[in-house]
């Protein structure tokens, strides 16, 4: 499959600006860090990872279809199933009929999954004003001023196509 960052004659160099390459590898290997970083900050609820990502899709994004979660998770239909199960076993979610195609299963959070994609992000508030609180003032500034450009980051990355079939 054609791969656009990989069009340059010159073997490990992408066709990003001159001295983007570098700071592009350093932002993904930093991103990598703070996710890891930022599973630690939140434990309420004693979930999995991919577990408190569909929590909290169903907290911001509303109700889902079973197949459009597994799609958007990276997860083969049988999984999401497997840990809708477990999740609605726990009281984190529910399950209806999709109104539109009787076939189709709908998930919603739960008032109690709700609660605790609420809990988790002010453990992760308050974890991050510690930690944010011992680095500089003008370090708190730069990462405050990288919001909104990390926010649109994000949304590209939601609306366009999937990242992963375009084998980076």
């Amino acid at each position: 499959m054609h791969n656009p960052i990989m069009e340059t004659g010159d073997a490990g160099q992408s066709s990003a600006p001159p001295g983007h390459s570098d700071a592009w590898t350093r932002l993904g290997i930093v991103l990598e860090q703070v996710t890891r970083m930022v599973r630690r900050l939140a434990t309420a609820g004693d979930l999995g990872l991919t577990a408190v990502l569909v929590v909290a899709r169903l907290a911001t994004d509303g109700p889902q279809r079973l197949t459009d979660l597994a799609i958007s998770e990276g997860m083969s239909q049988p999984g999401m199933t497997q840990l809708v199960t477990r999740l609605e076993r726990d009281g984190l979610v529910s399950r209806t009929a999709s109104a539109g195609d009787r076939r189709g299963v709908l998930v919603a959070v739960t008032d109690a999954g709700g609660d605790l994609v609420a809990r988790r992000r002010v453990q992760r508030s308050a974890a991050l004003d510690d930690l944010l609180g011992r680095l500089e003032p003008g370090d708190q500034a730069a990462i405050a001023a990288a919001l909104p450009a990390l926010t649109r980051l994000v949304e590209a990355a939601q609306s366009g196509p999937d990242l992963r079939t375009r084998g980076v």
